[in-house]
């Protein structure tokens, strides 16, 4: 079967059981504190996520797989060129795994032809493939069947891949001996905790995604919290600083496909070109790709901010951009145009 993976464009597979009991608890403390934000299909499901039988009914084990994201063309020191991007203001970030084609789409259908060439040898049977699109413990299952440890960021490290890799489910109605979990290699390293520059691990393990800039990027829909807006920088689509500064991801591995190779338009890009994207540039640019969810206008919302922080750095093309948008029908954008035309560098 690994064979079979690798053949696919996975780095590894893994099996599962079903029995995730003892992890009930914790996901019980984190839906009652609200860390879920507005994730409201998280509160939905509730303790289902844990319970990946009563999700799919029949389900006795579960086969997990891992692919690697870095593009194919990334360079040694990638880590410290991303920092370097940091630095440079006015260029707009995307995170690293949405430069190029939607994951979802990638996984879904490569673990759909996993199920099949199974099917092949070993008869029908019932099963159900998931990437990040329903209520599964996507992380406890890959850490239960060997594709590494839970990180203290919360993510999936494994010794020889770091964290730069996406994960898939297969639910299927056989019993499959379970691969043997590893152990953990984190030691007394907080890097992950210290850099985030929203503090939004608030303690090992325990991630509040109201704070992520990823979450207030992505997920969230409404005006992004003032307070945490300037500690956004110029990052407009999701966040790596933890994942960046994970000694564990020197040895990230590039992807062995071609869809997730960075995409023109979406890396070394001025936030004001960005910002002067109409709707129909931004469906252009982002077709096939995982930005395209979140819409034009929070789009807009997003590299409006980076503006604000781009103009109190004192660059010189932030505020004509955000001038163009200042009367824009969205009341969301407004709000964050005004904001951050408010950032205006003294002395600039």
């Amino acid at each position: 079967m690994q064979e079979w993976a690798r053949e696919l464009g996975f780095s590894q597979i893994g099996i599962a059981g079903i029995d995730l009991a003892d992890a009930e608890a914790g996901l019980g403390h984190w839906l009652h504190n609200g860390f879920h934000g507005e994730m409201a299909y998280m509160a939905a499901h509730g303790l289902r996520r844990a319970r990946p039988a009563e999700l799919v009914p029949g389900t006795v084990s579960v086969i997990t797989a891992r692919m690697d994201y870095l593009p194919r063309a990334t360079p040694e020191g990638w880590q410290g060129i991303e920092f370097e991007r940091l630095e440079r203001t006015g260029e707009g970030i995307v995170s690293v795994y949405a430069r190029g084609r939607d994951y979802h789409k990638v996984l879904r259908s490569r673990l759909q032809k996993l199920a099949d060439r199974i099917a092949e040898t070993l008869g029908p049977f019932g099963h159900r493939v998931f990437t990040d699109s329903a209520p599964v413990l996507e992380a406890e299952l890959a850490s239960r069947s060997g594709q590494g440890w839970r990180g203290k960021h919360t993510l999936v490290l494994d010794r020889d891949a770091g964290s730069m890799f996406f994960l898939g489910e297969i639910y299927v109605d056989i019993a499959l001996p379970p691969s043997e979990p590893v152990t953990a290699h984190c030691g007394s390293c907080s890097a992950c905790i210290d850099i985030c520059p929203t503090q939004a691990i608030i303690a090992p393990h325990r991630l509040d995604a109201r704070r992520c800039i990823s979450y207030l990027t992505i997920e969230h829909a409404g005006p992004i919290p003032v307070e945490l807006r300037a500690a956004i920088g110029n990052r407009i689509y999701g966040c790596d600083d933890c994942q960046l500064i994970c000694p564990w991801n020197k040895f990230a591995k590039k992807s062995a496909l071609p869809d997730f190779d960075e995409r023109d338009g979406l890396s070394g890009q001025h936030l004001a070109a960005l910002f002067a994207w109409t709707e129909e540039a931004f469906l252009r640019f982002t077709e096939g790709s995982p930005i395209r969810r979140i819409g034009h206008e929070r789009w807009l919302r997003n590299v409006a901010v980076g503006l604000g922080n781009a103009l109190r750095a004192g660059d010189t093309r932030a505020a004509a951009a955000l001038a163009t948008r200042a009367l824009h029908p969205s009341a969301l954008v407004r709000e964050h145009v005004e904001w951050a035309l408010a950032q205006s560098a003294p002395f600039v």
